[in-house]
């Protein structure tokens, strides 16, 4: 008999990753919280005594980072951060804006009830992250919600689109949050958001969703 829960907007259980998806999560992690900063050269020899793995999963992971746009591979030279310039952050939230806006307004019109209230779900999950202050699971989780409504959109394209640039600005958007006032406004946001979709509004979803990718800029610019 089957004993394992499922978790309320989420696949009745996860496939056990290979090796080099939990290098590249690790590595990913290190990236996202700021261990590894933009820009600087990865230790390969060093990580992998400390991963305890063997070179091959360690750039396998690698591969998968730079296919994502959050390291770049220099032939010869060893793999670095990306370090995106203040103008390559505000033209990819702009972008990125935009696409929610469509995003939000397709979700609505195409969605079924339960997928709504699974968005639902994912934002109670995100607000006891909130609650506790974990940042990260609460992060992974607001990752988890724009990329759910990304594909309620039933839009391959711009599916595709959105997570090439939501990959990128991966970092990015979790120093939006670094402060407390910071992150207050971006829940705020969400609140606005499941409003919306509870009132099946996708006009006014696609509205929240978009002001609150130019709010991100107005939150890490200073930081870059």
């Amino acid at each position: 008999m089957d004993t394992r829960v499922q978790t309320p907007g989420f696949p009745a259980f996860i496939e056990k990753q290979t090796l080099h998806d939990q290098v590249a999560n690790w590595i990913r992690d290190m990236i996202i919280e700021g261990h590894l900063e933009p820009g600087s050269r990865i230790d390969e020899t060093s990580l992998v005594d400390q991963l305890g793995v063997s070179r091959t999963p360690f750039r396998e992971a690698l591969r998968t980072l730079a296919a994502e746009g959050l390291v770049v591979i220099r032939p010869s030279k060893g793999v670095v951060v990306r370090k995106l310039t203040p103008a390559d952050v505000f033209s990819m939230l702009e972008v990125l804006a935009e696409i929610e806006r469509l995003a939000g307004r397709l979700a609505i019109e195409r969605a079924a009830q339960d997928d709504l209230a699974q968005l639902e779900a994912l934002h109670v999950e995100m607000m006891a992250h909130y609650a506790r202050r974990d940042r990260l699971p609460y992060y992974k989780l607001n990752q988890t919600f724009h990329t759910r409504i990304s594909e309620l959109s039933r839009n391959d394209t711009l599916q595709d689109v959105h997570a090439n640039i939501q990959a990128k600005l991966k970092r990015i958007r979790f120093i939006g949050n670094q402060s407390e006032d910071r992150w207050a406004g971006a829940v705020a946001d969400h609140g606005q958001m499941i409003e919306a979709i509870r009132a099946r509004d996708g006009l006014r979803l696609g509205d929240v969703l978009a002001q609150h990718l130019m709010a991100t800029w107005d939150r890490v610019k200073d930081s870059l």
